[in-house]
């Protein structure tokens, strides 16, 4: 099991009755997969896993291990507020065979610093499982700073990694420098789609960002094009990213926008995303299909 490239944080697609539409699941797995995608995220923020209770988690887990069949890693979120169920959810991924479990940082209290580094530990030394890091301090409230993300990656082996939801690239860039210093092998991934180049060339891993729902190929060429020192194609592709991003700011919630982008490239889906969201307009759906339309250009 090898994590680097390009991660897709897989979107939960869900009937217009919010029933988990696995038909539809297995074909964009399938689909993300065929088009070079290196690893696929299930349960993470554009996975909604705030909206599903442990129950409807596990099903999704059992359905994901079975349908990757090993082809790519599997990664789990199993972030949540409360302890006990984290450690059920990190035992029951370890069970299935789940390969990387992902665990956002403590959010709604914005613990301290101690606080955090005990409750990361704590999980790491008690499943017996690759963990890595989620910093998304926009949502959780609560930053994984360099030397908070060093001390964790020096106690605890198996902690393996990172994904730095920050939209200033900087912050990575810190990261990279303090903990890859020491941990060579620790990954750094961005969360954010636009900011592969920017990783790599820092020293980063990569990317996990919700766009390669949408444009997986686009990415794993991206991703290709830098491997081989293809300039012109990371320069088109970059491009072409750059363009897309605008989808994150056209509806109520960007998990929605994401959906309707899957949908307006050919998997026939509904855009239904658990509260709280609003459903997307039609005025929203066309706004997205031009993005697509003059990404391609």
């Amino acid at each position: 099991m090898k994590l680097n490239g390009i991660i897709t944080p897989i979107i939960t697609i869900m009937t217009d009755k919010g029933e988990i539409d696995y038909k539809n699941m297995k074909l964009h797995i399938n689909n993300l997969i065929e088009n070079g995608i290196n690893g696929l995220l299930f349960l993470g923020s554009i996975g909604e896993f705030y909206s599903f209770n442990k129950e409807k988690k596990k099903e999704l887990i059992d359905f994901a291990v079975k349908e990757v069949d090993g082809r790519v890693p599997v990664l789990v979120g199993v972030g949540d507020t409360n302890l006990n169920d984290v450690m059920d959810m990190s035992t029951y991924c370890k069970n299935k065979g789940v390969d990387v479990l992902v665990l956002i940082s403590p959010y709604y209290f914005a613990p301290t610093e101690d606080s955090t580094f005990d409750y990361m530990s704590y999980v790491a030394k008690n499943v017996d499982l690759p963990l890595l890091l989620y910093n998304f301090p926009a949502r959780s409230g609560n930053d994984l700073v360099p030397d908070l993300v060093y001390k964790l990656a020096k106690e605890n082996k198996n902690i393996i990694g990172i994904k730095d939801t920050v939209d200033n690239i900087s912050h990575t860039r810190k990261l990279i420098n303090k903990v890859k210093k020491d941990f060579p092998e620790f990954l750094i991934f961005s969360g954010f789609d636009e900011y592969y180049l920017s990783n790599r060339v820092s020293g980063g891993d990569g990317l996990i960002s919700g766009l390669t729902n949408v444009e997986p190929k686009i990415f794993s060429e991206l991703h290709r094009a830098y491997q081989e020192k293809d300039f012109d194609t990371l320069t088109d592709y970059g491009n072409r990213i750059s363009k897309l991003m605008e989808i994150y700011d056209i509806a109520d919630l960007f998990i929605t926008g994401i959906k309707a982008g899957v949908k307006i490239n050919g998997l026939d889906i509904s855009t239904y995303t658990n509260s709280p969201s609003k459903p997307i307009t039609q005025k929203q759906f066309e706004e997205i299909k031009n993005i697509i339309n003059d990404s391609s250009v």
